[in-house]
């Protein structure tokens, strides 16, 4: 017996699934950025994050696609930099590093999916940028993995670790 997608070894998101600008939501509002760690504390330069956010006014209705592709060849050439569609697909550099370019979310928070070499299945999580009742449930410790820094007016951090003492507080929505 052959082994399935999910039992082999990758990750295989380099191809198809990163397009350029995927982490362009909107200009003028907000940078989210940090790195995905492993749990030896090693950066992670091959995960895919994926994100999904409302719009300011905490609407989760986006538009629909706004990927424009080359009218020659068909080939994906990015986001139409207009229409928010409150999704991006970001992959991580070589050092693990990760930047999104957005608005700010209305509802206090944006979705992530995380995709990375030895995961089977994905994981969710969010980025917080204040306080809310599904924080205040938490421990202060494990709550801080949730919760963005802001490093200067409109930029942010949130770094990932996938495992270990620093572990994001991840979700499970079976």
């Amino acid at each position: 017996m052959n082994p399935t997608p999910s039992q082999t070894v990758g990750p295989f998101y380099g191809y198809a699934l990163p397009f350029p600008g995927g982490g362009d939501l909107a200009t003028g509002g907000i940078v989210v950025h940090g790195y995905v760690y492993d749990g030896a504390g090693e950066p992670v330069p091959d995960a895919l994050l994926e994100f999904w956010q409302a719009d300011p006014s905490g609407d989760l209705h986006g538009a629909p696609g706004t990927l424009r592709r080359d009218q020659a060849n068909g080939a994906v050439i990015g986001r139409d930099g207009v229409d928010f569609t409150g999704f991006g697909r970001v992959p991580t550099d070589g050092s693990g590093r990760w930047a999104l370019r957005t608005l700010p979310p209305g509802n206090g928070y944006i979705s992530v999916c995380v995709f990375a070499r030895g995961l089977l299945h994905h994981l969710y999580t969010r980025v917080y940028f204040g306080q809310d009742a599904f924080l205040d449930a938490l421990p202060a410790e494990r709550r801080r993995t949730l919760m963005a820094v802001e490093e200067r007016a409109g930029v942010y951090r949130f770094d990932i670790h996938l495992q270990g003492e620093k572990e994001t507080v991840f979700l499970d929505f079976s």
